[in-house]
């Protein structure tokens, strides 16, 4: 009975370990999320792309956009984001945020908000979930590419094998 006892002790507890190291993407992305800024998944942000009522600001650093970012999108430097780099845009505008995974960009969309935009969402899963749907991204050229910046290896690993070249540096 002490022998059955204590194996199923050792598998539960093998068990436990395997399930706190392992986390899906979007269990990831609800342990980063606030919430503070509404979500839009990139299938509809795609459908919005081409349309003049929409912007799509990139809040990742410039070496991340110059390698790969969305159609269309503007550049917003997340570290060195000032609300002058958006008075171009009027505040009852549809805008849409992304970064990497969503992180970033939540917080720029808090400042927008702040800032009086009334209509800002963030892309759930950033250009990760972007590329991991199969959505075209392109170069500073303006050219698809299969070429995604990480931000680091470690973020790297949420961009699926085989959705993109994943750029570290």
């Amino acid at each position: 009975m002490l022998k059955i006892w204590i194996n199923i002790m050792l598998i539960s507890f093998l068990q436990s370990l395997v399930a706190c190291g392992q986390q899906t993407y979007d269990q990831k992305l609800q342990s980063l999320y606030k919430k503070t800024v509404p979500l839009i998944q990139p299938k509809a942000v795609d459908k919005k792309l081409n349309k003049n009522e929409v912007f799509i600001l990139d809040t990742r650093s410039a070496k991340e956009y110059s390698v790969s970012h969305l159609p269309n999108a503007q550049f917003i430097d997340y570290d060195r984001f000032d609300i002058s780099q958006v008075e171009d845009i009027p505040k009852d505008k549809e805008v849409i945020v992304y970064c990497s995974v969503g992180y970033r960009s939540e917080k720029i969309g808090e400042k927008l908000k702040e800032a009086g935009f009334q209509n800002v969402s963030n892309m759930y899963g950033g250009i990760f979930q972007w590329k991991n749907e199969d959505l075209n991204v392109v170069n500073q050229q303006g050219e698809i590419t299969d070429s995604v910046h990480t931000y680091n290896k470690r973020w790297g690993k949420w961009l699926e094998e085989g959705k993109g070249i994943k750029i570290y540096e």
